[in-house]
């Protein structure tokens, strides 16, 4: 990347465009991207072709991986391996998510 992109606060990013199911993208530099969803899809999800990193913006909901299910909040940060399914599920109505996947599809 050429150039440091501006900050991105969450009310900016809770207006990037978007399809439920589905996330905005907000950066992308190579084998990085950055992607925003204001509403996450509930209860698994297919799992993904790349690792993935999940930081909580807002709200309050539980992250399943497997049998496992732990709660979440603004802040917390998870991870979700490639090829594993996984997911997030009971969330409050005001529930973000930034999503950072990385490296190269496995």
């Amino acid at each position: 990347m050429d150039k440091t992109p501006a900050p991105i606060s969450l009310a900016a990013a809770r207006g990037l465009p978007w399809q439920p199911g589905r996330s905005a993208e907000a950066f992308i530099d190579g084998d990085l991207e950055i992607r925003f969803t204001p509403r996450p899809t509930n209860g698994p999800q297919v799992p993904h072709q790349r690792d993935e990193f999940y930081i909580v913006a807002a709200g309050t909901g539980h992250y399943r991986v497997d049998d496992r299910v732990t709660s979440v909040g603004p802040g917390d940060l998870v991870f979700a391996a490639a090829h594993v399914a996984h997911g997030f599920e009971d969330f409050s109505e005001d529930f973000a998510i930034w999503i950072v996947f990385y490296g190269p599809v496995k």
